[in-house]
């Protein structure tokens, strides 16, 4: 996995080999604890694995440049809803003035000295923030854009319904709702059906180009090194913790200054939520990046790649030759890397893959082939290219 990273590790001195060098995800062992309660929740026990094995590689590969990201947007919240000894906020501020521009009208031009310079300060962090995410990781800056689009209609979404009702979602009826159902149903689509795809797809591409091999186990292990469940989860806890930051935000301000009672509790979960929040983003735009390295130029859809012009052509069927007397054997390489042959039961015309059971006899299919024109018995998996004998 990662193989940029990987290749990065092997070069240099032994003295840091040691601390460079990655563990896979194919390394890691899955325990049981929830696949002893019932063997269906064993997906939970490959799912936890996976979420440790990313922290894992969070606290090993961010540095300095993930730091400074971090340090950004955590002041950015900071300055962005500080209020102690200015009471811009707790007050309601002036709702005769409304806007950023607009001279007299304007009501961020208009705001108490300090809570202006705050804010200003506020929006340059948040503007270093975004800049260098952009900078830092160029294979996801198309994907980036539909994240923070999805955001801001989530973010519209909690502002228009209060706006509508101060108190939402209580007293709500469904056109209180239409709204934020609306918001995030655009950010499911451009985050799951855009993203994600795009992301699968490209890493599908990836591992088909970079890993191919003709020992179906590497092929494998590719594919579980290349797992991308934990990732796609924290997309789905991103969304639910990005609603809790923009509707505690709402709703902390949302009845007018006459009927404000100003909360705290509110904005404090806004600032946590918020950071949880950003700090997934920075997770879920870095991983990518970092599974794919610079193999990979872009990351679009297959959709997308065709309508740029970029052709991709899957691996196909390949038939084995004797490594021998190098003529056509009963092995075959299916598309999706796997090695088949021949069931070696004299009464069946099954076959499988090596080392599975016979899906017609359920007899054990072998490692190995026997050669029709030179009698050799070599592994299968050297019957297609030059490979380390099994």
């Amino acid at each position: 996995m990662m193989m940029k990273n990987m290749e990065q590790a092997e070069e240099g001195d032994s003295t840091n080999s040691e601390e460079r060098l990655m563990n896979r995800l194919s390394d890691y062992s899955v325990g049981n604890r929830f696949s002893k309660v019932n063997q269906r929740l064993g997906l939970i026990d490959i799912l936890f694995t996976e979420i440790r094995y990313n922290i894992l590689l969070i606290s090993k590969f961010w540095g300095v440049k993930e730091g400074v990201m971090i340090g950004l947007f955590v002041a950015g919240f900071f300055l962005g809803t500080w209020d102690f000894g200015i009471g811009e906020i707790s007050t309601g501020g002036d709702y005769n003035r409304w806007g950023i521009l607009g001279g007299e009208d304007s009501g961020f031009l208009h705001m108490r000295d300090l809570a202006l310079i705050l804010s200003l300060l506020s929006v340059i962090c948040w503007v270093g923030f975004v800049v260098m995410l952009w900078n830092s990781y160029p294979i996801m800056r198309e994907n980036m854009v539909y994240l923070l689009i999805g955001m801001g209609f989530i973010q519209f979404g909690h502002i228009k319904s209060h706006a509508d009702n101060p108190s939402f979602p209580w007293d709500s009826g469904i056109g209180g709702w239409v709204w934020v159902v609306v918001s995030n149903l655009v950010m499911l689509f451009l985050s799951i059906f855009v993203v994600r795809r795009a992301v699968v797809e490209t890493r599908d591409i990836h591992v088909q180009r970079k890993h191919s091999h003709p020992d179906p186990r590497v092929i494998e292990r590719a594919w579980k090194d290349h797992s991308l469940q934990s990732w796609s989860l924290g997309i789905l806890v991103w969304i639910i913790v990005l609603n809790i930051s923009f509707w505690s935000s709402a709703h902390s301000i949302a009845p007018s200054p006459g009927d404000l009672d100003f909360s705290y509790s509110l904005v404090f979960l806004h600032l946590i939520s918020g950071i949880m929040a950003t700090f997934l983003l920075l997770m879920i735009v870095w991983f990518p990046e970092f599974m794919l390295g610079s193999t990979e130029v872009s990351i679009q859809t297959s959709r997308a790649r065709e309508v740029s012009g970029e052709v991709f052509e899957p691996m196909k069927s390949e038939q084995g030759k004797c490594p021998v007397c190098n003529q056509k054997t009963t092995a075959i390489r299916e598309s999706t890397g796997d090695i088949s042959i021949p069931c070696a039961s004299d009464d069946c015309t099954g076959k499988g893959i090596y080392g599975s059971e016979c899906g017609q006899c359920g007899t054990r299919i072998p490692s190995r082939v026997v050669c029709s024109n030179c009698g050799s018995n070599t592994p299968i998996g050297s019957h297609f290219g030059r490979v380390e004998a099994w």
